[in-house]
C-alpha cells in the first residue's frame, strides 16, 4: 500500500505485466506497419514512460515526437481538454501512431483527432497501454490496446495523482473504502448482543447486518436469493455458504458509503470467515475485529429464563434447551476465536454489568482499533 497526498493506493499491475504488454504492442504494430517508418506521437505528461519503454522495444526504424494535453484535475477526467504544446513537424503522407498511457472517457482522444484532422497524415492509429472500456464514451477506433482495466483511478508508470506517482515502475489502484470499520459481533444467547449492536451502530454510524434479518427479508420479499435459500430450507437442507455471502454482498453494496458494518450471525465456520474476508477484500476493506461478549453460563441461563417469562419464545423457557444453545455457541465460537486470534483480531469483553458499562467496554476496544 502507498499513500499519495490524502489517498491510499494498492498494488494493481506489476512492472513485468507492463513490460510484457509493451513488448506485445511493439511486435503487433511493427507487423501491422511492415516497412513503413511511422511517427510515434506521445501524449504528455502521462505517456513519457510508455513512449520511452515502447520505442526501445520497437524492432524497426521510427520517429518520435510529443504533444501535450491536459484533461485531469485531481483524479477526475474533465470535459475540458486544452492543447498545450502542438506539433512542430510536417506529417503529410506519414503514418502516425498515437501512444497513450491510458484511455478512459475518450475526451483527450477527441482532441487528438481534431488536431490531426488538418495534418494530412496518411493514417492515424491509436495505441494505448491501458484502456477502461466501461468509461469510454467515444466512437473513435482504438487500434492497439495493451491491458483492459476496470473503471477505477490508477497511478504509476507515468500516471499521477495531483503530480505524484508518475515515477513508480508499477501501477497502483485507488483504495476506495479507506476508513471503514468492520466488526464481527459474537455473544452467547442472553449476552445482550442485540442490545449492544444497536448502541454501537448508532455511536459509530455503522450498519448492523444480522444474518437472520437478511434471510427473513429476502425470503419475505421473494428475491432471487431468497427463493434460492427457501428451496434449500424447504428440503431441510443447509443454505450453501455462497448464497449467504451473496446476500451479505447485496447488503454491503446497498450501503457502499457506510463507515463500516457489524456482522451478526455470520461467520460461523472458518470457511465462512474466509468467504467474508474475500468479500471485504474485493471492497478494499477487511474485518477489523471479532468482539465476543463473555458471560458465565449460569448467568446466561438465569437471564434467558427470566426473558422467557415475557418473550413468548419456547427456547427461552426450557432450561435444558437453553444450556444446549449455550453449549452449541461455545463449540462454534471456539473455532472462530482461534481464526481471528491468529490475526490479532479477537477481543473478549466482559458482558456482565449494566448495559451502559458493557457499552463502555465495547467502545474501548473499537476506539483502540
Amino acid at each position: 500500500m502507498i499513500k499519495l497526498h490524502d489517498k491510499y493506493f494498492k498494488p494493481f499491475i506489476s512492472a513485468k505485466q507492463i513490460d510484457d504488454a509493451l513488448q506485445r504492442l511493439a511486435i503487433e504494430i511493427a507487423d501491422d506497419l511492415g516497412d513503413e517508418t511511422p511517427v510515434f506521437v506521445g501524449v504528455l505528461n502521462g505517456a513519457f514512460m510508455v513512449v520511452s519503454d515502447f520505442v526501445k522495444k520497437y524492432p524497426k526504424p521510427c520517429e518520435v515526437t510529443f504533444i501535450k494535453l491536459a484533461s485531469y484535475e485531481g483524479f477526475k477526467s474533465t470535459e475540458d481538454v486544452q492543447r498545450l504544446i502542438g506539433l512542430t513537424q510536417d506529417l503529410s503522407g506519414r503514418t502516425v501512431v498515437i501512444l497513450e498511457d491510458i484511455i478512459d472517457t475518450g475526451n483527450t482522444l477527441a482532441e487528438i483527432h481534431r488536431i490531426f484532422k488538418n495534418e494530412n497524415a496518411k493514417a492515424l492509429k491509436i495505441a494505448t497501454l491501458f484502456y477502461k472500456p466501461e468509461a469510454y464514451k467515444k466512437d473513435f477506433k482504438l487500434h492497439y490496446v495493451g491491458i483492459e482495466i476496470p473503471n477505477k483511478f490508477i497511478v504509476g508508470f507515468g500516471l499521477d495523482y495531483n503530480g505524484l506517482g508518475r515515477n513508480l515502475p508499477e501501477v497502483y489502484q485507488i483504495k476506495e473504502t479507506q476508513h471503514m470499520t468492520n466488526l464481527v459481533l459474537f455473544g452467547p444467547p442472553g449476552a445482550g448482543k442485540g442490545t449492544q449492536a444497536n448502541f454501537l451502530k448508532e455511536k459509530y454510524n455503522l450498519v448492523h447486518i444480522s444474518t437472520g434479518d437478511v434471510f427473513r427479508f429476502n425470503i419475505k420479499n421473494k428475491t432471487p436469493l431468497g427463493m434460492l435459500a427457501k428451496s434449500f430450507i424447504d428440503k431441510g437442507e443447509l443454505v450453501p455458504d455462497q448464497v449467504t455471502i451473496d446476500m451479505l454482498n447485496a447488503e454491503v453494496e446497498k450501503n457502499a458509503d457506510a463507515n463500516g458494518f457489524i456482522f451478526d450471525g455470520f461467520p460461523r465456520t472458518n470457511a465462512q470467515a474466509d468467504s467474508l474476508d474475500t468479500l471485504l477484500t474485493s471492497k478494499d476493506s477487511q474485518i477489523n475485529a471479532m468482539i465476543a461478549l463473555e458471560v458465565e453460563d449460569e448467568t446466561l441461563v438465569k437471564r434467558l429464563l427470566e426473558r422467557g417469562k415475557t418473550s413468548g419464545r419456547a427456547d427461552d423457557a426450557d432450561e435444558s434447551i437453553i444450556r444446549n444453545r449455550v453449549k452449541e455457541y461455545y463449540s462454534k465460537t471456539a473455532i472462530l476465536k482461534d481464526y481471528y486470534a491468529n490475526q490479532g483480531k479477537y477481543f473478549g469483553v466482559d458482558g456482565v454489568g449494566s448495559i451502559e458499562d458493557i457499552t463502555v467496554r465495547l467502545s474501548a476496544v473499537i476506539d483502540n482499533l
